[in-house]
């Protein structure tokens, strides 16, 4: 097989594929075995339905084959369909144009009344000395052979150390907070840390510490630094407003940028997204979520390469961890004289002294200051947050004052918290020291900002203070905590935001819950951003969807918070609606699972819920099983969900669950097509009546597909058309860009190319304004497929190796019936295998926005050229 490499193409996770040929409805059960035996060895099964089907183009059909590496033949008692104008059927055209050099493993079901043409077959395959074949009585024998005989093959004949192919590397981009301020003192952690990194059986390093001892600063400093280490990027992944540990892997994959549509398991998903590739993944602040540290076992043994650097304040306790003890920085000895030469040697001293400064930018470290604030930075052991804390107060506190107010209140405060270590009682010490400086009212205002997760805004401040002793002084209070520095500001977007660092939001919330208005103030949160997603949410759909979408991101660790909170007071019917309204924001971005998570929580609490939120709960819950574990409790569940929906009176509700249902029949084992085919067309009539153009399109898309695997292009041809059209008119971003590029496969596949060209070109802007990855990815696949009809192999190459990078940092591959780019892309690499591999090597090193550039004409170039600059 190695004089074939040369023009191999990969599934785009370079799995061995292993083509399966039978007939479809006499070997249905048969063809599920072999699919299972497959994939339990991690290849990838490639099944061509339309193959048996009246013969699609011969050359794409070859092509098809040539792409695959081992031939899996079933055969029973039937030859199988002859079209008008052949010779032979589809079945044994397919055992024909199998390379000779490529394996064959042909299994023979005990014969019940074979037909003729079919024995004629097995003998010749009998005489094909590249053939192995063996009887099997049922399809559990089947499974268990062919699993079995195709490891004994790949263990003979392929090399197991085969290189990757260079073109599908891809780039996590780097993804670090920029600090507020200078890190200090930890030149010789970085080194250290970097160190760990670069061993071979440190798969995790975690740094540990209590909190305020800088792990999260650190951690970035060295993932700054480490550019050389971990070539192709960072992540970094914060988990401070994670409190369920079935959230860590949701969070990582929307760090990564995997995108999670339920259609896999993400856990899959994201080791495909790491696999094979050098990236550092740092996760901020794991004690959280520790129960969940398990998965980052099972994601390294995914992606060797892969290193996770953790912060937290407990060990993981996991396989291939790396313990770094974060310490404090380093404080003039309080028995020693206190010289200005000592206080300048210590990093802790230089970090008040950068910290004072921020604050007072004429303060200076001298022989009459340098003996109080070598005492400070002693009595604070060397925190570098207490530090930070108690050097805000130099504009209104010499250091002599503040030394004395430290030495009298920090003792007594420390006591007040005897069961805790002793390094955090330091800290929250101090944090309470800086506390009792402020005012009643900025007090009670930091307090309160507990309930808000990452960050926050002034208008959702204000819209919290209804009744607060701050009520109408938001501003001046949140300018004081800033000055304190206990709320840090920043900008996103042009937006000025706020952020508690995760001790301080802490300890306000612990002092909220003291005073007993904790559920209170969680409920004037949750209802803020419930008004908030009720204004926002008619925007998903139609001209402002991409606008929507992107103020939703900024909002989203508030929008977690609001839901957790509403159902931590068991307001679970508003936690209901609130998923429920955010149903199409769940689905562009990604978050299925995270959603789940919460619906099955919801589900899981002794409290009365509506009809209609059992509904919505169960409907997020069955999302995911209904393509990963396909069943008929799954057609069921989803049923009970059109019910109730429909006796609460929500009929747009429950037409999507009518075409939920209707998908979810098609991936049962044996598809229920004709019953699916009946519930889609009746979803798609209650949709179009109800106005809701969105759902219509998507079902549309989903008729389309349907036709496309019974081998009726006419007819998915006509649903595309309808689907593509709807979407158009609501100016809706995302069905036009899933819709287009249905429409432009089939296109593609009818021999459509300029029609094919310009509905790609369409797809692949509108995916852009909406940051939809995985729609520009289809996008330059439909571009590929378009150049190599056209004979322009090295921008076929380009392309695709351009969209491959993008798939397999977001995780998502396409279906194999519906992938139509491969195939083209083998028959330009036939005509100059050159060309195209310039192309691969050029694509596999673009970034998105300069394949986009490259893809775009002019005209569409310069209409999206703010956009690009921005990615």
């Amino acid at each position: 097989m190695d004089d074939r490499n040369g023009a191999r193409i990969r599934t785009p996770d370079q799995r061995l594929r292993i083509f399966v040929s039978s007939t479809l409805r006499e070997l249905a059960e048969e063809r599920r075995a072999v699919r299972a035996a497959v994939e339990r060895l991690r290849l990838a099964p490639v099944m061509f339905e339309l193959g048996a089907r009246p013969h699609p183009p011969r050359e794409l059909y070859r092509a098809y084959l040539d792409q695959s590496d081992v031939f899996v033949g079933i055969y029973a008692d039937s030859y199988g369909w002859v079209a008008p104008g052949e010779e032979i059927s589809g079945l044994e055209d397919e055992y024909r144009l199998a390379p000779r050099e490529m394996p064959k493993l042909i299994y023979i079901k005990k014969p019940q009344a074979r037909e003729p043409r079919l024995e004629e077959l097995i003998g010749r395959i009998r005489e094909d000395d590249t053939a192995a074949y063996l009887p099997f009585a049922d399809a559990a024998e089947l499974e268990e052979q062919v699993a079995a005989d195709l490891a004994v093959l790949l263990a003979e004949r392929f090399d197991s150390s085969r290189a990757v192919d260079p073109t599908a590397a891809a780039t996590v981009a780097t993804r670090l907070p920029a600090p507020y301020t200078a890190t200090i003192g930890r030149e010789d952690d970085i080194a250290a840390v970097h160190q760990l990194l670069a061993a071979d059986d440190a798969r995790v390093v975690t740094l540990v510490g209590p909190g305020g001892i800088g792990k999260s600063r650190l951690a970035i400093e060295v993932a700054q630094a480490g550019a050389a280490l971990f070539p192709d990027g960072v992540a970094f992944v914060p988990l401070e407003g994670v409190l369920e540990p079935g959230l860590l892997l949701p969070t990582i994959a929307y760090a990564l940028g995997v995108r999670d549509n339920g259609e896999a398991a993400l856990e899959d998903r994201i080791g495909l997204s790491l696999a094979e590739r050098h990236v550092l993944v740092v996760l901020d602040n794991f004690e959280q979520v520790v129960e969940a540290a398990p998965f980052l076992v099972r994601l390294y043994d995914r992606a060797p390469r892969t290193r996770f650097l953790v912060t937290s304040r407990v060990l993981l306790r996991i396989r291939g961890e790396r313990v770094f003890d974060v310490r404090a920085l380093g404080a003039p000895d309080a028995g020693a004289p206190a010289t200005l030469e000592r206080a300048q040697r210590s990093p802790a001293v230089a970090l008040f002294v950068d910290r004072a400064r921020a604050a007072k930018p004429d303060f200076a470290l001298t022989a009459d200051n340098a003996a109080d604030v070598s005492r400070l930075c002693a009595h604070l052991e060397g925190l570098p947050l207490a530090i930070e804390l108690v050097a805000a107060k130099v504009r209104t506190l010499s250091p002599a004052a503040l030394a004395r107010r430290i030495e009298k209140s920090l003792p007594l405060l420390a006591a007040s918290a005897r069961d805790l270590p002793d390094r955090h009682r330091t800290m929250t010490a101090a944090i309470d020291w800086s506390v009792e400086l402020l005012s009643p009212a900025q007090r009670a205002l930091l307090e309160d900002l507990g309930v808000f997760a990452t960050r926050f805004t002034l208008e959702a401040v204000e819209a919290l203070g209804a009744g607060r002793v701050w009520e109408g002084h938001e501003l001046e209070a949140l300018e004081a905590l800033v000055d304190a520095s206990l709320v840090a500001q920043s900008e996103i977007e042009g937006r000025p935001v706020f952020s508690l660092l995760a001790v301080v939001r802490e300890y306000a919330l612990d002092r909220l819950k003291s005073t007993g208005d904790a559920a209170r103030m969680r409920a004037a949160h949750a209802d803020y951003y419930r008004q908030l997603v009720s204004d926002l949410a008619p925007g998903l759909r139609g001209t402002h969807q991409a606008d929507t979408v992107a103020l939703l991101g900024l909002e989203l660790p508030n929008l977690r918070a609001a839901v957790r909170h509403l159902i931590h007071i068991d307001r679970l019917d508003d936690a209901g609606d609130f998923a429920w309204k955010l149903l199409i924001y769940w689905w562009i971005a990604g978050f299925f699972a995270e959603v789940r998570v919460w619906m099955l929580e919801l589900l899981g609490k002794d409290q009365p819920i509506s009809p209609h939120t059992r509904a919505v709960a169960w409907f997020f819950a069955l999302w995911g099983e209904m393509w990963q574990h396909p069943s008929e409790e799954v057609v069921a569940g989803l049923g009970e969900c059109l019910r109730l929906f429909t006796d609460a009176g929500d009929e747009d509700a429950a037409a999507m669950a009518l075409a939920a249902r209707a998908t979810a029949r098609l991936q049962l084992p044996v598809p229920d097509l004709d019953t699916a085919d009946g519930e889609l067309r009746d979803a798609v009539s209650r949709l179009r009546t109800l106005g809701n153009g969105w759902a219509e399109a998507i079902t549309e898309v989903a008729l389309g597909r349907l036709e496309w695997l019974r081998g009726s292009p006419d007819d998915a041809l006509s649903h595309f058309h309808r689907a593509t059209d709807v979407a158009e008119a609501g100016d809706d971003l995302f069905t036009v860009s899933v819709a287009g590029d249905h429409l432009a496969r089939m296109q593609l596949v009818r021999g459509a190319i300029d029609a094919a060209e310009s509905r790609c070109i369409r797809t692949l802007g509108v995916s852009l304004r909406l940051h939809y990855e995985e729609g520009v990815a289809y996008g330059l696949e439909g571009l590929c497929a378009v150049a190599a009809a056209r004979g322009d192999g090295e921008r076929a190459g380009t392309l695709c190796a351009a969209a491959t990078t993008i798939r397999r940092r977001i995780g998502v591959f396409d279906v194999e019936p519906f992938t139509v780019h491969a195939p083209q892309l083998e028959l330009a690499r036939r005509a100059d295998p050159a060309a195209v591999e310039r192309g691969e090597a050029h694509g596999a090193a673009l970034s998105v926005a300069e394949a986009v550039e490259l893809a775009l004409p002019d005209a569409e170039r310069a209409a999206v050229a703010d956009i690009l600059a921005r990615w």
